[in-house]
């Protein structure tokens, strides 16, 4: 396994809607990439990852929220497609492109997305609360969707000016 390099805002691909994963890349490779994704994200002690985070501009992502149950919930999901959005949580989000900046952010409480494992098969997972929340905001990135467009403007435009400032102090790469 290896750690990839997690990019940050505003890297284009961030920005960009990710291409669907297709039935011939569903390989070893895709296995590996999502293995390397999964070790990256713990390293940065992340709860999810997308592909565009990593420079891939493709349709999938890694996570694990832990619940009170286990320890561990990996899973990748890859080509997300929400098909249930319902109720309402606002909640502290960080993202890892946009290390130490983090804001209330309102999102559904409950999300049912559809989606294919790393052999191809179609799944549907259920999700509330906190895992909700994350499928929502990496399936954003996966849409070139990022967390800065759901801030109100006041907030968005003081999570800029603080990039811009780290940006001019060599501490935002």
């Amino acid at each position: 396994m290896a750690l990839l390099r997690i990019v940050n805002y505003p890297e284009p691909v961030l920005l960009t809607v990710g291409e669907p994963v297709t039935q011939e890349e569903f390989n070893e490779d895709l296995r590996q990439l999502v293995d390397n994704m999964f070790e990256t994200m713990y390293k940065a002690q992340g709860v999810g990852l997308a592909a565009p985070q990593v420079g891939v501009s493709k349709r999938f992502f890694v996570m694990d929220v832990p619940t009170d149950e286990s320890e561990s919930n990996k899973i990748a999901i890859i080509n997300p497609e929400i098909i249930v959005q319902e109720g309402e949580q606002i909640g502290n989000e960080g993202c890892l492109s946009f290390p130490g900046i983090y804001t209330k952010i309102r999102r559904e409480s409950r999300a049912i997305v559809r989606f294919q494992d790393v052999f191809g098969e179609w799944q549907e997972l259920d999700a509330n609360d906190l895992t909700a929340r994350c499928i929502q905001h990496e399936t954003d990135h996966c849409d070139g969707i990022v967390f800065l467009d759901r801030m109100s403007v006041l907030k968005r435009e003081m999570a800029k000016r603080k990039i811009k400032k780290l940006q001019k102090e060599g501490k935002w790469v």
